[in-house]
């Protein structure tokens, strides 16, 4: 009696493969997932920033600006003046603020209107600060020490500045606030 040996073939069958194919597509699409979203947030983040940025700007832009000016008067109401002949204190603070430019000694007006922040120059017209993504829900400038002598004290400017950036559908509040003395000695 001979005795037979069934050899068995050792591999992969058919129905191996297909696990093994399918638990790496899952692991890839997984990870794929996870880096798109990654690169979406990245995005976000960097648009955001940028827009952050640009308010930066503006807030540094008046800042420098007064900083060289002189004859500052602080718009209680909403009407700018022709020409800054007067100065004024407001300590509850104002919607905007007139001076005289220290470069050219022309006159320069920084003022809130329709959520945006502006800038006029003279006769010419208002400039849009702001970019649309930014909504300014409280502009303010307190203005002390900006009397004529016996005043004391150095003109100074402290600006607040709230509001929302809109980007996408998603709101996000912001506050800032900076101050600013004049550069010239008061006299």
């Amino acid at each position: 009696m001979s005795k037979k040996y069934i050899k068995k073939e050792s591999g992969y069958t058919i129905i191996e493969t297909m696990i093994a194919v399918s638990l790496f597509i899952i692991i890839v699409m997984a990870g794929m997932g996870a880096l798109l979203n990654a690169n979406l947030l990245h995005n976000k983040s960097q648009n955001m920033r940028s827009i952050i940025d640009n308010l930066s700007f503006v807030l540094e832009d008046m800042s420098k600006n007064l900083r060289v000016g002189s004859n500052y008067y602080c718009i209680l109401g909403g009407q700018i003046p022709d020409d800054v002949v007067d100065t004024n204190n407001c300590p509850g603070g104002g919607a905007g603020i007139s001076f005289k430019s220290g470069y050219d000694d022309s006159q320069w007006v920084y003022y809130w209107n329709n959520d945006k922040i502006f800038r006029k120059i003279d006769d010419a017209d208002s400039i849009q600060m702001t970019p649309e993504e930014i909504d300014i829900e409280n502009l303010s400038f307190i203005v002390t020490g900006a009397e004529s002598p016996p005043d004391p004290n150095q003109p100074f400017v402290t600006i607040k500045l709230a509001g929302t950036i809109t980007y996408k559908d998603i709101e996000t509040p912001f506050s800032l606030q900076t101050s600013v003395s004049q550069r010239m000695i008061d006299r």
